[in-house]
């Protein structure tokens, strides 16, 4: 991520945290209409208007069922959103439309100003740099802490390749760095079929980290974690904001406290409350539809 992209995030955020301390938190978008004209640039990502990702009036039905209904949102450059709601409110199927696992019937999902990603399958948007984590790791159990992260590399997978492929400095030095990053430094022969849990969630972070993702959609990441596991995530979360924009779903509110800036509450496929999480917990909405049950 440039420095020109941080920065724009860095004065996006910024101005997010002004409106949502002033009550005026905006869940339309920014109030800007999705700009459909624009021609996608493969591999390119424009920032311009300061933000990666936004959905304008999703909506999508399974079997008469709606899973979302006119969902917009917004995430800027850099930023880590939390996102919480109670079971069934559509955050799942959110991300699966983004990953492009799932069409929405209407609606405009955007990569920055020019990528629509309806156009785009899970693989391309993949490669397009946006990351996703499910909630059960998955990790290669029979090769060490190392092989899995080497893996994961953005490198020709042919067999020809695959067979003389030799990591240079560079990539040497990343695979390091992120081993540092995700606490797993000590770790690097280990077999990964050895490593805990929360170990386990750590290093398929790495793997993601590895492709060099612009975005990272996170689902429960703490999940099943020891009280210092679920410490340690957070301050990794914290060390990747503004490297990358992350999305995180989670129930755990004392981990969303300890990360978030602006929590979005979903209900019933749209957004039913936006801002701190103090005032999420107090509007009397969410208290009715989650955080009261």
């Amino acid at each position: 991520m440039t420095p020109d992209l941080l920065e724009q995030g860095a004065q996006r955020i910024q101005e997010r945290t002004a409106a949502v301390k002033a009550g005026k938190s905006n869940t339309e978008s920014g109030g800007r209409s999705a700009n459909n004209s624009r021609v996608a640039t493969p591999g390119e990502v424009d920032i311009t208007h300061g933000r990666i990702l936004y959905l304008e009036d999703v909506s999508v039905s399974f079997d008469g069922f709606k899973a979302i209904n006119k969902l917009s949102l917004d995430i800027a450059p850099g930023e880590l959103r939390c996102v919480i709601g109670p079971n069934g409110a559509g955050k799942t199927t959110m991300m699966d439309i983004i990953t492009g696992k799932t069409r929405p019937d209407e609606g405009t999902v955007f990569f920055g100003s020019t990528i629509d990603l309806l156009r785009h399958k899970e693989a391309e948007i993949a490669q397009l740099g946006i990351g996703r984590k499910f909630q059960k790791p998955t990790v290669f159990e029979h090769l060490t802490v190392f092989e899995n992260l080497e893996l994961a590399l953005k490198t020709n997978k042919g067999v020809k390749a695959s067979l003389f492929f030799r990591l240079d400095s560079l990539q040497s030095d990343r695979l390091a760095d992120i081993l540092v990053t995700i606490h797993l430094a000590d770790s690097v022969n280990r077999m990964a079929g050895n490593l805990s849990h929360g170990q386990k969630q750590w290093l398929e972070i790495g793997m993601l980290l590895m492709q060099d993702p612009k975005l990272l959609l996170l689902d429960e990441p703490v999940a099943g974690m020891t009280d210092e596991e679920t410490a340690r995530t957070a301050e990794l979360f914290l060390t990747l904001k503004g490297k990358h924009s992350l999305m995180v779903v989670e129930h755990d509110m004392g981990f969303i406290r300890t990360i978030s800036e602006i929590v979005t509450v979903l209900c019933d496929g749209s957004v039913l409350a936006q801002g701190s999480l103090d005032q999420v917990q107090n509007d009397e909405r969410v208290i009715e539809v989650y955080l009261g049950r």
